[in-house]
């Protein structure tokens, strides 16, 4: 092809394009602030706020076992027993010196007393006044210390009973009747089943768009076909070096008795993060006329409008670009010559 020929086709092409150009309508839009909804998916655990190894503080032999695993607890439910018959005689013995301290009390100020009704004047020495004061005193003091040992044996012997500190299930049994426990060794595993929460591990790129109350939809496949509302309670900001994910708790907004029921901790759930953001976004008003004549530089368009849409002629709406108007006068907007305001 000669350059001739270039130069012709060149001059042609820019015709082509400068006649779509002028048949470009052009939409007008107004700016508004609008909330732009990013979902997040994630999947999960439901953990339970409580679970606890129980142990005994004491070491003996195992007694009683009322309960297995599965078994629903309540707060202060005895669980296991020791056996307990060492323990409550020293209690005993401790209880009879707690008596046996309180008549010498008795008897020391009964004569310190009568000491002191009769006085120096008819032969009573005040040395002996003196000592019989001492003695009250150190019966007293003895006394203090034997009850102080009586409480003390009446723990052991209550701590050789272990109770639920929190209601919830038992979910595991470590030991067996006859057997022999130490202090510290776990014996019951105890999980709360009220008040579930639901862990969800989220990617990094995710953490700028989680905060507190960012509503979740949970669902289970406990309960299918069920949706339950939720917020994020806690967002845990320590990544995990190796998955690269941090910690997001969310707890239910409010969840049915039934559904309660229906969940367990260790069940996996998934979520849908409904992430908000607000942003300025163009939206479409109608134009009052339009510029038909390709040598018009201005038309008359809605006050308030800050932005226009242009489309070629002929092309598909994802082709379309944007642009600021320069110039707002009184309701006039400087367009592009050609170009129709639809």
């Amino acid at each position: 092809m000669t350059s001739h020929h270039r130069c012709a086709a060149a001059l042609f092409l820019t015709f082509v394009l400068t006649a779509a150009v002028a048949e470009a309508p052009v939409a007008v839009e107004s700016v508004s602030s609008r909330p732009i909804v990013r979902q997040i998916d994630v999947t999960g655990t439901v953990t339970s706020p409580r679970t606890a190894l129980l142990s005994t503080a004491v070491g003996g032999l195992v007694a009683d076992l009322a309960i297995d695993e599965g078994d629903r607890v309540a707060t202060g439910m005895a669980l296991l027993s020791l056996d307990a018959e060492l323990a409550q005689a020293a209690r005993d013995r401790t209880l009879a010196e707690v008596r046996q301290r309180e008549i010498a009390v008795a008897d020391a100020r009964r004569r310190l007393a009568e000491a002191e009704k009769v006085g120096t004047e008819r032969g009573i020495a005040q040395t002996q006044i003196d000592s019989l004061r001492a003695e009250v005193a150190s019966d007293e003091a003895a006394l203090l210390a034997s009850q102080a040992a009586a409480r003390e044996q009446q723990a052991i012997v209550e701590r050789h009973t272990l109770r639920a500190p929190f209601a919830g299930v038992i979910s595991e049994r470590r030991t067996e009747l006859g057997e022999w426990v130490n202090p510290g060794d776990g014996l019951l595993e105890l999980v709360a089943t009220e008040d579930l929460r639901f862990d969800f591990r989220v990617g990094q790129e995710s953490f700028a768009a989680l905060s507190p109350e960012t509503p979740v939809e949970i669902t289970l496949d406990a309960l299918a076909g069920r949706v339950i509302a939720g917020y994020v309670d806690t967002i845990v900001p320590v990544k995990n070096p190796g998955a690269r994910t941090f910690l997001v708790r969310v707890l239910a907004a409010d969840m049915d008795a039934g559904d309660a029921r229906s969940i367990t901790p260790g069940m996996s759930a998934r979520g849908a993060c409904r992430s908000e953001k607000f942003a300025q976004i163009a939206s479409r008003e109608a134009a009052s006329s339009s510029a038909r004549s390709s040598n018009s530089r201005c038309s008359a368009v809605t006050p308030g409008c800050r932005a226009v849409r242009v489309l070629p002629h002929g092309f598909r709406e994802g082709l379309e670009r944007r642009f600021q108007l320069a110039q707002v006068f009184q309701g006039q907007a400087e367009i592009d010559p050609g170009s129709k305001l639809v």
